[in-house]
């Protein structure tokens, strides 16, 4: 049987999650509904939590303070958990393979290059243009992780605004402001021209889990004795990584999705384990395939252990947030 080729995984794996994002978003709509007295009752969507970041954050460090898990919002911590392990062993698999930014930002990338659009920025302006990304990631952390103590973010759990979380992200994106739209026709316009742009320049959540798989074992190795030299493989990079010029691709902007390997014409990039003359070659679907286990592990595990699904019904009623019953 024949594998597909790593660049075909990765587009298959992030449309697959496109897809159900979508449909996770259409249940979280008719929850939003039934909460305005406007439909029948949808049960809500755990997945949806994992458009809360700075919750799970939060959550994160109420957890490692030995506090248990968010009990308003686990499926978020989960979710973040998943990220992070993924992060540490097999790069940015999470932002690679699950996030629907990156499929759409992969997406404008490819249609800037088949129209020659792209830009090659210089070595100072890449560097210049991922720097916003870390800068933000240190005002969240220091805001959210440093500031905020464990009765802090107790309080903050148990907010009605906490609590609708993820309906009032919903709105927001359903009925958008101009600047809103303004920011988001930005980052679209320009990531035709500069692939990556929000993933590579903005996303805090991307900045975070670049830091850690500087820790993973896993990268993209280069036979320089094969390579041509041809630029394919910087060329496809969906972060703009110099790929041809580096013997080892590990560093915080690889997401391990494969692309460069797909279009290597002579085969010098491979996929591997480990250090020096011991790292282990590893198949192309490697990196795909060990993303899935581990957000199916931990979903797994979260659904065993209870720490996936909330009942707030309770809470809501606490607060007044359920809508009127005839």
């Amino acid at each position: 049987m024949a594998f597909p080729s790593p660049a075909r995984l990765h587009r298959t794996i992030q449309l697959a999650f496109v897809l159900f994002l979508a449909w996770t978003a259409w249940e979280l709509y008719g929850y939003a509904a039934w909460l305005d007295g406007k439909g029948a009752f949808v049960p809500r969507p755990p997945a949806a939590e994992a458009f809360l970041p700075l919750s799970a954050l939060l959550g994160l460090k109420r957890f490692l303070l030995g506090h248990g898990f968010d009990p308003v919002h686990p499926a978020g911590l989960t979710v973040l958990l998943v990220a992070l392990a993924s992060a540490l062993l097999c790069r940015r698999g999470f932002c690679g393979f699950l996030c629907p930014v990156g499929w759409l930002s992969g997406a404008l990338s490819r249609f800037g290059e088949r129209n020659g659009l792209r830009c090659e920025p210089g070595k100072r302006l890449e560097w210049l243009l991922t720097l916003p990304k870390y800068l933000i990631l240190g005002l969240l952390l220091y805001g959210f992780m440093v500031r905020m103590g464990v009765r802090e973010i107790d309080w903050f759990i148990m907010l009605p605004y906490n609590l609708t979380a993820d309906v009032a992200m919903l709105r927001y994106f359903l009925e958008p402001g101009t600047a809103t739209l303004m920011v988001l026709a930005a980052m679209g316009i320009g990531s035709i021209f500069l692939p990556g742009l929000w993933c590579r320049g903005f996303c805090p959540y991307g900045a975070l889990l670049g830091l850690l798989s500087l820790f993973s074992p896993a990268a993209v190795n280069r036979e320089a004795a094969q390579c041509t030299g041809c630029g394919r493989c910087r060329r496809a990079c969906p972060s703009r990584i110099a790929v041809d010029r580096q013997k080892r691709v590990s560093g915080p902007e690889c997401v391990g999705c494969g692309e460069c390997v797909s279009v290597c014409p002579t085969g010098c990039l491979r996929m591997s384990v480990g250090y020096g003359p011991t790292a282990r070659r590893m198949p192309g679907w490697f990196f795909g395939a060990a993303t899935l286990a581990i957000l199916f592990c931990g979903y797994g595990l979260a659904v065993l252990t209870g720490h996936w699904n909330a009942d707030l019904l309770p809470l809501l009623t606490r607060h007044g947030l359920l809508p009127p019953f005839p």
